[in-house]
């Protein structure tokens, strides 16, 4: 069976090697599933063809050079590289790499990048006008040098352009966007099929955000409070109370709140809601279990406050989540 899907990545000094094979692998394993009918044929482009040396000094060897890539080009996809300064990390933007995205983008079906590519997107004008995300670290670079693309750090990925465009968060996001490729390409099964094959706890919608409630702060100075936070979202429906935490950490209940707020930047009762609404979310995307058993399981205790709960910080219902991120084959 001849390639319906011939997918481009490109590859190019430092880029970042999990950018480059962690969707090679979801197409792949889409193959496989699918017992070839999924139809994916992948091929790396590099500047001159040839050895290529990875962020991670791994090399890899592309299939063909920029210019030899042509007009036959379903899917393009544009890793990134960083330069890590004392600052923090820099996306790179080569402009070899600007100058063939920019050549061959109008040639193919659909464009995506894979964490901080998205940069090279920008560069390549593609992003002007749109809604874009790329890895946190670099979100704010993005933002400040093209000032006409709206930058949203918190998706996993953001589909835009009827869904020709698509830009993915860093790092294992890029098998989420690989993953919903392929169920946009081949079905929900599919890609789910792929996602049992990687071992993936579920296969995140675009929409999630690039953090859980205890990555999305940094560590605390105190152990025993990181300790008390990854606690927390293992025991969401226990008594949570501003007095039974401050009891496990042998504080006084006063005392534990300041010293709470303080570390994180909330107080508990903030901070165990939004581990709540976290487990809520993961509920309804993956289960068709009803409003009152999955405000019970996230220690929301009925239906009326995970309403609440949704619509102080999600602004929606939820109802209206699950509707929009509930995998129809799960």
């Amino acid at each position: 069976m001849s390639p319906s899907h011939r997918v481009v990545i490109a590859v190019f000094p430092d880029v970042d090697l999990l950018d480059v094979t962690g969707p090679a692998e979801v197409f792949a394993l889409a193959n496989r599933v699918t017992s070839g009918r999924a139809g994916y044929e992948v091929r790396l482009a590099g500047p001159d063809g040839g050895e290529v040396r990875t962020s991670a000094g791994v090399r890899l060897v592309a299939d063909l050079s920029f210019a030899e890539t042509g007009a036959r080009v379903d899917t393009l996809l544009v890793p990134g590289a960083v330069d890590l300064t004392d600052a923090g990390p820099v996306a790179r933007v080569d402009q070899d790499v600007v100058a063939w995205v920019k050549e061959t983008a109008p040639h193919a079906r659909r464009v995506a990048s894979v964490c901080v590519g998205a940069h090279v997107l920008a560069a390549a004008g593609l992003l002007d006008g749109r809604t874009a995300t790329t890895h946190w670290s670099t979100a704010a670079q993005l933002a400040a040098e093209h000032p006409n693309v709206t930058v949203d750090p918190d998706p996993i990925f953001v589909r835009t352009d009827q869904g020709r465009l698509w830009t993915g968060a860093g790092i294992s996001a890029c098998l989420d966007l690989a993953l919903a490729l392929v169920a946009e390409d081949q079905g929900e099964d599919a890609a789910l099929a792929v996602a049992r094959q990687l071992v993936m706890y579920l296969r995140r919608q675009g929409g999630q955000s690039q953090f859980s409630v205890p990555l999305s702060r940094p560590a605390t100075s105190r152990r025993d409070l990181d300790e008390l936070c990854l606690w927390i979202t293992d025991h969401l429906d226990e008594d949570l109370s501003a007095r039974a935490l401050a009891a496990r950490m042998c504080l006084s209940e006063r005392h534990f709140a300041r010293v709470f707020t303080q570390e994180t930047g909330v107080g508990p009762a903030a901070y165990v809601e939004a581990a709540r609404v976290e487990m809520a979310r993961r509920l309804l995307e993956t289960t068709d279990a009803p409003l009152d058993e999955v405000a019970e399981a996230a220690g929301l205790g009925s239906a009326e406050t995970l309403h609440r709960a949704f619509r102080r910080r999600l602004t929606t219902t939820p109802a209206a989540y699950r509707r929009r991120f509930r995998a129809q084959a799960a």
